[in-house]
Order: C-alpha cells, then structure tokens, then sequence
C-alpha cells in the first residue's frame, strides 16, 4: 500500500515522533508505515487522515502491483 504520509508530514513542519506521539505508536510504526513496510489497522489509517484533515483514500493508495 502506498502513503502520502511523508508528504503531509511535510507539509504540517511535523517530525515521524511527533506523529508518533499523537497516535499513540513508535517512530518505528510511522517509518514503517511510510516506507510501506508495515499496513496501519484501519483505525490508525483513519486517524492519520483525520489529524491531516484528509480522506483517507487520498492518505492510503493500494500498489497495484501487490
């Protein structure tokens, strides 16, 4: 699954920690998440979106490829 994670982080001057903190997981899950390493549950997915007041189909792409 792809993410605009990253991107959005950019955006809001934000560090992987500091989201971290916000959704009550590790750095390692946000940089695994970006990285596409790791799928969030879908209510951490949700979560993300929200706190970037985006859809979560904008946040959240599936690779076609997979």
């Amino acid at each position: 699954m792809k993410n605009r994670i990253k991107v959005h982080r950019a955006m809001h001057d934000m560090t992987q920690e500091e989201l971290a903190e916000l959704l009550g997981v590790t750095r390692r899950t946000i940089n695994a998440i970006e990285r596409g390493k790791y799928n969030p549950s879908i209510e951490v997915a949700f979560r993300i979106a929200k706190l970037f007041n985006v859809p979560v189909e904008e946040m959240f792409r599936l690779d076609e490829e997979s």
